[in-house]
């Protein structure tokens, strides 16, 4: 009888739930959220493809160890350590990435108040009327452009590549600054706030594979800025006079003036809304 009993209790010491602390519910709701994140990043980079093949290589790790290929298994254990250190050094533009873009998160900046966090600069209609009459023209004329509008991520070191400028945004500068054969033509402005900071500026090329291969250096170059900042870019093509816009590494061709009005137009939408409506069914890459 005692046995009998002994055996009920141990059993139903297994059934019982383990007493649940607030603590442990953070912890798991952490947890879960890294979880989603990393396979959030990991579906939408290069990193899918090694995910796949790291799970062959687990697959055929416990096929080697069912049947004990022993010459397998130790390779497979001397070469784990190197394989994670190279890893890191192919996936490095990935990892840069999702750390620059983890520091972005506003969520960060109200915990840590960073001191190059800026204010919110939106530009004023003005601004806004000059650079539509600006890419209206250079588009009719075919003349390639490649304008980037600052806003949180500062791109002082973009900047600095290229040549001050510090000018009141209007539609004859920057016609006359990306007209052929003078100066300035040659690479991208920045614009922060009302104003043309720098001129011929060098950008970062995006290295996705995923971008149209009718897409040249310039797109290629605004869609590599839009990855590592929260920058829009508008980008003027000078094969075929189309504008688009980039933004959170992706592109919306074939623009118009009204399109471009409210992506930098001043609204009282939530940002997160207005971003929604902003690509809601327009991705085009």
């Amino acid at each position: 009888m005692e046995t009998i009993q002994a055996t009920l209790q141990e059993y139903l010491y297994w059934l019982s739930l383990p007493k649940l602390r607030w603590t442990d519910i953070l912890e798991i709701i952490i947890i879960s959220f890294l979880l989603y994140q990393i396979l959030g990043w990991v579906k939408s980079t290069r990193a899918w493809t090694l995910f796949k093949g790291i799970i062959v290589i687990f697959v055929f790790t416990v096929f080697a160890m069912i049947f004990q290929l022993n010459a397998i298994l130790w390779i497979l254990s001397k070469t784990l350590n190197v394989g994670i250190i190279a890893v890191i050094i192919v996936f490095q533009p990935e990892l840069r990435r999702a750390l620059e873009q983890l520091g972005r998160k506003n969520l960060i900046g109200t915990i840590i108040p960073f001191d190059d966090q800026k204010e919110d600069e939106r530009f004023s209609d003005r601004t806004i009327s000059e650079i539509i009459k600006a890419t209206s023209e250079l588009s009719k004329t075919k003349t390639g452009a490649l304008i980037v509008m600052e806003e949180e991520v500062a791109l002082g070191e973009y900047e600095r590549t290229g040549i001050p400028i510090d000018a009141i945004v209007s539609s004859q500068l920057l016609v006359n600054i990306f007209e052929h054969n003078t100066p300035l033509h040659d690479g991208a402005i920045i614009i922060r706030g009302d104003r043309i900071v720098s001129a011929t500026c060098y950008l970062p090329l995006t290295d996705s594979l995923e971008v149209n291969k009718e897409l040249g250096t310039r797109h290629r170059a605004a869609i590599g800025i839009s990855e590592v900042s929260d920058s829009i870019t508008i980008v003027v093509s000078e094969e075929t006079g189309k504008v688009s816009i980039t933004h959170d590494g992706k592109i919306i061709r074939n623009v118009d003036g009204d399109m471009i009005r409210s992506v930098l137009g001043k609204t009282e939408e939530p940002r997160t809304k207005r971003k929604w409506r902003f690509w809601k069914g327009r991705d085009q890459v």
